[in-house]
């Protein structure tokens, strides 16, 4: 979390001698000097919180919408090298935090390390069973719920939860509008098979209930990410990101299904 809250500048206040009273109206007092200076440094501290914010939301929308594009075809082929670069992402994120001018980026990178390394074990060896993706998303958890009780790494971790919640609300609609059957043909057969089993899993979403079902839970992630903005809080807009984006995520797999 970044600490937006000033110093307090502590100024020793001289002993200054009155010379002749045509002079005393001249003299500044330190009060004011330190009132001067706490005026100048306030906007400028308020602005850098502004810009975290910022970084942290842009940087959870990147994070979820572009490297999992990467990862898919990786794992697949590659499931241990992608699961390796989970070590390379956690050094890589303690580097940074140890900076800091870079604590940021090397906090959000960490809570991302977790996402990294749930999608290399699933979709590397696990990914025939739809019922165990959820806990291997969840694998991050217990280190997240410990370092926010000691409140370390407020912006990663809060970045891991969202995109945990934007995993467990599709899921869920998995579940609902009954596609969990085609889940497990599309990861068994070869890629020019697949196009078959998507439009049949479309159908499936067209219907009153899938269509029904979608709005609500779209919903939901909207309100999610939209109330956490309000917060106005660098761990709050990570997480923030992380929910919103998992739309757009969906919105691009449903898209690609389409056209497929």
């Amino acid at each position: 979390m970044i600490n937006s809250t000033l110093p307090t500048y502590t100024t020793p206040t001289p002993t200054i001698r009155s010379v002749s009273t045509e002079t005393s109206d001249t003299i500044v007092q330190p009060s004011n000097l330190e009132s001067s200076n706490f005026d100048l440094v306030q906007p400028i501290s308020a602005q850098k919180a502004k810009q975290q914010t910022w970084w942290a939301f842009g940087a959870a929308v990147f994070l979820v919408s572009v490297p999992v594009f990467i990862e898919a075809p990786l794992v697949r082929s590659l499931p241990l090298l992608s699961l390796g670069i989970t070590l390379i992402w956690v050094w890589l994120s303690l580097v940074l935090m140890s900076r800091p001018s870079s604590h940021l980026w090397g906090d959000i990178l960490l809570g991302f390390s977790w996402s990294w390394l749930a999608g290399s074990i699933y979709w590397g060896w696990l990914r025939w069973e739809p019922l165990l993706h959820l806990p291997v998303e969840a694998i991050g958890l217990p280190f997240a719920i410990v370092c926010l009780r000691r409140n370390w790494g407020k912006v990663g971790n809060f970045f891991y939860l969202g995109s945990l919640l934007g995993t467990v609300v599709t899921d869920l609609y998995f579940y609902i509008a009954d596609l969990i059957p085609y889940w497990r043909q599309v990861v068994q057969v070869e890629p020019t098979l697949v196009a078959p089993i998507l439009r049949s899993a479309l159908a499936q979403v067209y219907t009153p209930w899938g269509l029904s079902w979608a709005a609500v839970l779209v919903l939901v992630l909207l309100a999610g990410g939209v109330f956490s903005l309000r917060a106005r809080q660098t761990h709050w807009w990570a997480f923030s990101g992380a929910v919103l984006s998992t739309i757009l995520v969906d919105s691009l797999f449903w898209l690609a299904a389409a056209l497929a």
